[in-house]
């Protein structure tokens, strides 16, 4: 699936995002190396600290069904500007990643930046190293 496609997917994907709190909806798309897409959305929940991210979903789905070898990671987030997924996000990517597989972040107008796990989270911490 070409890169516009998989934009248009994450932006699909997030109309279905629970977000009663904030109203900022994300949606993720999780390419497998083996072509598997793997979706994700934020859900929020009244106790905040229970809300899980679009881009944790999307990861966990993947790991849930037994694949753990991943190409690229969209995120998209209906702001003016790309969004940078949380730090509870990164560290998660940093588990299940490589450091150099590519994350696309998009705006509502599909304006992009392309950056690597080791870009968002330099200092990672790791146990599996």
């Amino acid at each position: 699936m070409a890169t516009t496609e998989l934009i248009d997917l994450a932006i699909e994907t997030s109309k279905k995002a629970y977000v009663p709190y904030s109203h900022f909806p994300i949606g993720a798309v999780l390419v497998a190396k083996n072509g598997q897409i793997f979706t994700g959305v934020n859900i929020e929940n009244a106790s905040f600290g229970l809300t899980n991210c679009g881009e944790r979903a999307a990861i966990f789905k993947a790991v849930s069904e037994g694949v753990t070898d991943f190409e690229e990671l969209i995120v998209y987030g209906e702001t003016e500007q790309p969004v940078s997924p949380c730090g509870a996000c990164r560290q998660v990517m940093a588990e299940f990643f490589s450091k150099d597989l590519k994350v696309t972040l998009v705006a509502k107008d599909k304006s992009t930046v392309v950056m690597t796990v080791r870009e968002l989270l330099p200092y990672s911490f790791t146990n599996l190293d």
